[in-house]
């Protein structure tokens, strides 16, 4: 099981103490979710954030591109990234998107919207290294978990063995203590969480909770 760090949801005005912070804490990646204002109605992180973070990171850090158009970016995002996220639905151009990741010898990862099925991403699962479930409507942090997401996770995991791929599962979206047992039950790989960590007191002790220990 590995734990994603959304900065999202860390102060701003310490980010570079934050993300010190939590990696001290024990977390395997950050995960940084740029958004464009138009595939999700806000606006977040950029290139020069990304740029900014790269020397202080001792973990991988995955950039979330919640885009239209994502193969437009994506070569600005893969220089100072370990793995790109992509959303399914914001694009007509899937394989593009992804050879681009995996040509820069990067870790390719497609997000799926919570009214998308997963159906949708099986003719990739050979060439992804994750598939992101989003367990609440993307555009904002904070939001409630849908529960429903359960069920599409153990659906997904079903299809991933019977495809005999290696893609890891991750999950993205209201993620805390109160659901990270069952996600992890239900097949998730990977939890992407950000206002459980950046509001607990203890960082170090609300991952280890996360993970079951």
């Amino acid at each position: 099981m590995k734990i994603a760090a959304s900065i999202l949801n860390c102060d701003f005005l310490r980010l570079g103490e934050e993300i010190s912070r939590v990696q001290k804490a024990g977390i395997d990646a950050i995960h940084l979710d740029v958004m464009d204002g138009h595939f999700v109605p806000n606006l977040s992180f950029g290139v020069p954030i990304l740029k900014a973070i790269r020397p202080k990171l001792t973990v991988p850090v995955m950039s979330h591109l919640m885009v239209n158009t994502p193969e437009k970016i994506i070569d600005k995002f893969i220089l100072d990234s370990d793995g790109v996220i992509f959303h399914i639905e914001a694009t007509d151009k899937v394989q593009e998107c992804l050879d681009m990741i995996n040509k820069a010898n990067k870790l390719a990862g497609i997000a799926l919207n919570p009214d998308t099925p997963v159906s949708q991403i099986h003719p990739y699962l050979n060439n992804v290294y994750e598939v992101l479930i989003m367990s609440v409507h993307p555009g904002f942090g904070g939001q409630a978990f849908i529960p429903e997401s359960v069920d599409k996770i153990k659906k997904l995991k079903e299809m991933i063995r019977r495809a005999e791929s290696k893609a890891l599962i991750g999950v993205d979206g209201g993620v805390g203590l109160n659901n990270a047992e069952n996600l992890i039950q239900a097949g998730a790989d990977i939890l992407a969480v950000g206002s459980s960590i950046f509001k607990s007191k203890d960082y170090a002790d609300t991952i280890k909770k996360l993970r079951g220990l």
